[in-house]
């Protein structure tokens, strides 16, 4: 368990886009991730966001979370 603060707000908007939630407010229901490679490569090999929000996530969506991890553009 971590602060809030220190995790990535992953979020399935109404109409089913999954995308990260930067300023954590975005409407929808909303799965937490720790903001490290491992964490991303748990989640996706367990199917973690999956579970979390009842509907199959492509690869793409994991693919588009690692380059912004990459990045760092998760703050």
């Amino acid at each position: 368990m971590k602060p809030k603060k220190e995790l990535i707000r992953i979020v399935r908007s109404p109409e089913g886009d999954i995308d990260i939630d930067f300023k954590g407010k975005a409407p929808g229901r909303g799965a937490y991730l720790c903001f490290s490679q491992m964490c991303m490569n748990k989640a996706e090999k367990s199917k973690m966001l999956e579970k979390a929000f009842g509907q199959k996530i492509d690869q793409e969506i994991y693919e588009k979370l690692r380059m912004r991890l990459n990045e760092g553009e998760i703050n």
